[in-house]
């Protein structure tokens, strides 16, 4: 790495935090260290961080929580969360709050390190192959600041957010097919990362939702189909 990307790392077990923490080290990443969530956030406020990763089961503040206000003040950074609970309703809040990805204990260090250059590679370094600006319906889409615009009013998407609408604006009235977006933007198809994609399909039909000759449709067993105006975009 030409420069230390730099990692907020909140984990509560000490040995499994210093384990994280010089292990990143060794890969090249600049991991700071806090062991709860209050400790977390007041760092994130004070410092620019590249991507965080959170321990969900924290004292004084839990991951989940965390997360909401570190996505409050900052929509775009990827978050990463570690946890021993394997529930699907556990994982589900997680996506639903904004989490990149998901990895449940015991996990390798080397599965760590996979999926946060996954993320990085998505986030800081993907070349953008389609347009920059779509226009869909009333609504115009820079896909670049991630701004979906209408009448004077600015909506600022996260990165999965904008991922996911300048997929289906690049295939618009054709099929996306499900396991190609899922290994594009979540690199994995798997059953949680299906999950996640449904809930961020969901939120793009609520910012979509002002104009009604656009629709996002389901294909069944296939995908999804964005639906505009005389087959505009």
């Amino acid at each position: 790495m030409d420069e230390k990307l730099r990692i907020l790392l909140c984990e509560d077990d000490e040995n499994l935090g210093m384990l994280l923490r010089e292990y990143l080290q060794a890969k090249g990443y600049s991991a700071e260290l806090y062991p709860d969530g209050e400790a977390g956030f007041k760092a994130f406020l004070k410092n620019k961080y590249d991507l965080c990763v959170f321990d969900v089961m924290m004292p004084k503040k839990d991951g989940f929580t965390l997360a909401q206000e570190v996505r409050a003040a900052n929509a775009e950074i990827p978050i990463i969360f570690l946890t021993a609970k394997t529930l699907k309703e556990d994982i589900l809040e997680g996506f639903k709050i904004g989490a990149d990805d998901y990895i449940t204990k015991p996990f390798s260090m080397e599965e760590l390190t996979f999926r946060i250059e996954a993320i990085l590679r998505r986030v800081r370094g993907k070349k953008n192959k389609e347009n920059n600006v779509y226009k869909i319906g009333k609504f115009t889409f820079d896909t670049q600041k991630q701004i979906l615009s209408s009448e004077g009013k600015q909506t600022k998407l996260t990165t999965k957010e904008s991922e996911l609408l300048g997929l289906l604006c690049a295939h618009a009235n054709e099929i996306l097919q499900r396991d190609f977006a899922l290994k594009t933007i979540w690199i994995d198809d798997n059953y949680f990362n299906a999950r996640s994609m449904d809930v961020y399909i969901t939120k793009l039909r609520k910012h979509l939702k002002e104009d009604e000759s656009i629709e996002i449709i389901n294909i069944h067993g296939k995908g999804y189909k964005l639906i505009t105006p005389d087959g505009e975009v």
